[in-house]
């Protein structure tokens, strides 16, 4: 989830309570950065706990990739109608709603009895999550006198969300190095108990309900389509490209998002305000921040996959890896602060995405049989610090290219393409190394030297579970000789991931430096956005 995240109540005035009251408004700043950080902590969490959820649950790689994407889809599924919803009842029930349904959510995976029942607990985690997001921000924009207090309160706030980015994989690190990786998601419960009280007891109610209206239709085709594309990009690898299922879930998700495209070209009050996309500026930066988040979540879910289901290495290293990738986005807050106001947006992007490229590229070039964790400690940090270079100028750019009175669905859109582009990060880097570790592994064992007594386990334990399943067996267990074959296979797979991520990475910082020329930045002086009228 970006860290820079604006939504539709980004026009709200400041209220005479927030100017009267500096209480009320340290009490809503504290209410929100908490509810954010918690939701977020949830979302990282299966980071650095992928290699035990294989161990535990004994999953093939679609289920795990299910984990991560179970709670990114209802984020971006739902939260434009989130962000309606916050205006139309207010944002600080919202807030308190959300966060109940992530200590539902993080109960479930607690004592979670089965994978599904973890997929349960991550989708409400992530409904959850997708409520706070959006509203959380806005209870920090309402109480805001200015642009330059809305500034401070959404840096204060995205520095909460980046620390629970990484905090979330040192947290599930050290519970699973206890034996006991569930206490990390009751952590989450009992912490998202705290954001109700403080945010019931603390927090300024804003709601903003003038000219707001559910897209009802809209949401139902946007929502089907894109869990249909969704299912059949993850199964495509297992199931098989050409399975009837597969198929048909590609081809009606396809059908039905040209459906909601149709619906809201045609609608009155638009889910999705498809006018913005006439500007070339705010059309780029959305493909920008499709393509550059993918890149990074990408290259996050390799390297949890690399070191977790397929090397099996200490849950822990793996979290202190994670802090390279989302620390930087927390500790270069104050130095972001002041670069930002120097240095074009554009330029911002182009550098970060091109460090983000370098250490994905660095990442691919890695032998699976080298188990030496601290190979991964450069491109992490180079990923990291790429990744957090680039967030806050995506919404600046979102903003300040559209005029006013879209401002604020410019960046609810901008968030929600961003957000698309973290949800395709698991699912098309999973597609991508099962598929080709897959297509290598079959060959490779049958072009072995292994006994038939050896082969003939393998051989079923690979068509039925996959690469990620034959990999988890013993070695002195039937299937077990052929260990080594897996875990090559699952090495080229997630090498081509890493690839991907870094061809992805260049491919959004060559946008940003030919598509972003002429992007004006927002002064400290300015009081609201200008740009020329769209279309």
């Amino acid at each position: 989830m970006s860290q820079d995240f604006e939504t539709q109540t980004s026009h709200l005035p400041p209220s005479s309570a927030a100017i009267q009251a500096p209480r009320r408004v340290a009490g809503t700043l504290a209410a929100a950065s908490l509810a954010v950080m918690v939701a977020q902590i949830a979302n990282a969490l299966p980071g650095a706990l992928n290699g035990v959820f294989q161990q535990t649950f004994n999953t093939v790689g679609s289920q795990l990739t299910w984990i991560t994407a179970a709670f990114m889809i209802p984020v971006v599924v739902f939260e434009l109608t989130f962000g309606v919803l916050g205006d139309k009842y207010g944002h600080k029930k919202l807030v308190m709603g959300g966060s109940a349904l992530v200590v539902l959510g993080s109960l479930v995976c607690t004592f979670s009895p089965s994978v599904q029942a973890m997929w349960v607990g991550s989708a409400l985690n992530g409904l959850g999550a997708g409520a706070i997001f959006p509203a959380s921000l806005a209870l920090v924009a309402s109480v805001a006198r200015n642009i330059q207090e809305r500034v401070r309160g959404i840096a204060i706030w995205a520095g909460f969300l980046s620390a629970g980015s990484a905090v979330s994989p040192l947290l599930g690190g050290v519970f699973a190095g206890m034996g006991w990786w569930r206490g990390a998601y009751a952590i989450v419960a009992v912490v998202s108990l705290v954001a109700i009280v403080l945010t019931l007891t603390r927090a300024q109610e804003a709601s903003a309900p003038e000219g707001r209206r559910l897209d009802l239709w809209g949401q139902i085709t946007f929502a089907l389509g894109l869990i249909l594309v969704l299912f059949g990009l993850v199964q495509g690898p297992e199931d098989g490209w050409t399975s009837t299922h597969v198929i048909s879930a590609l081809v009606a998700g396809a059908v039905l998002l040209a459906i909601f495209v149709a619906i809201e070209l045609r609608v009155e009050h638009p889910l999705l305000e498809l006018r913005l996309f006439r500007n070339r500026q705010f059309t780029v930066s959305s493909i920008v921040a499709v393509v550059g988040m993918f890149a990074f979540l990408g290259a996050c879910f390799s390297t949890s996959m690399w070191l977790g289901p397929v090397q099996h290495q200490n849950a822990l290293f793996l979290g202190l890896l994670f802090l390279l990738l989302q620390g930087p986005a927390f500790v270069l807050i104050p130095v972001l602060s002041r670069v930002q106001a120097r240095v074009s947006a554009r330029w911002l992007m182009t550098g970060g995405f091109l460090v983000m490229g370098v250490g994905a590229l660095i990442a691919s070039t890695f032998d699976v049989g080298n188990r030496d964790v601290t190979l991964f400690i450069l491109p992490t940090l180079l990923i990291g610090i790429g990744f957090a270079f680039t967030l806050s100028p995506m919404t600046a750019i979102a903003v300040n290219c559209v005029p006013r009175h879209l401002t604020g669905m410019a960046s609810a859109t901008t968030n929600l393409l961003r957000d698309l582009g973290f949800a395709l990060g698991p699912v098309l880097v999973g597609a991508i190394a099962l598929s080709t570790a897959g297509n290598q592994l079959i060959p490779a064992l049958q072009a072995s030297n292994l006994t038939p007594d050896q082969l003939g386990p393998a051989l079923g334990i690979a068509e039925a579970g996959g690469p990620i399943a034959l990999n988890s067996i013993p070695e002195g267990a039937p299937g077990g000789a052929a260990h080594e074959f897996a875990l090559q296979a699952l090495g080229s797979g997630f090498t081509m991931a890493f690839l991907v991520c870094a061809i992805a990475a260049f491919s959004a910082a060559l946008l940003s430096l030919i598509g972003l020329h002429g992007v004006r930045d927002i002064q400290p002086e300015d009081e609201i956005p200008v740009a020329e009228t769209v279309g």
